[in-house]
């Protein structure tokens, strides 16, 4: 559970730093901008900027019965980031899986990647997807909608 959270809290403190360094230096707007920047980088960095995690059994159940993709992700990942921002609203359609909370999720990213945790891993119909283009889920999730 706190591996999860490493990096966001890891942005507050590298940001918390600095801040304080620019307020004590009589810079008190420069201090409030780091401080948001870094905050910012902290909550995109989180679960919270991704939809509610599920299970794989559950995902795999769900993904069977309306044919939405299956999404494994971890915090952190700037690729997974990146395809979260893409999809934008039609983000919480997908089933997201955090293979950091989840490890038959993460053992199921390994066995489609030669061991590897890599991801974002999205699954459709059964096939997996190694980092695929944002476009092509968002054409998945509008098929299956």
């Amino acid at each position: 559970m706190t591996r999860v959270w490493l990096p966001p809290i890891l942005f507050l403190l590298c940001g918390t730093g600095p801040a304080v360094g620019s307020l004590l230096d009589g810079n008190p707007g420069t201090a409030v901008v780091l401080l948001l920047v870094f905050v910012l980088l902290a909550g995109v960095n989180s679960p919270l900027a991704f939809p509610r995690s599920i299970g794989v059994v559950e995902a795999r159940r769900r993904s069977a019965a309306d044919g939405r993709p299956v999404v494994f992700w971890r915090p952190g990942c700037a690729y997974c980031l990146r395809l979260r921002m893409r999809l934008g609203r039609g983000a919480h359609r997908a089933h997201w899986v955090d293979i950091w909370r989840d490890p038959e999720g993460a053992a199921a990213v390994r066995a489609v990647n030669d061991g590897d945790e890599t991801v974002p891993t999205v699954v459709v119909a059964g096939r997996s997807h190694v980092n695929p283009d944002p476009a092509w889920v968002r054409a998945q999730l509008s098929r299956s909608a």
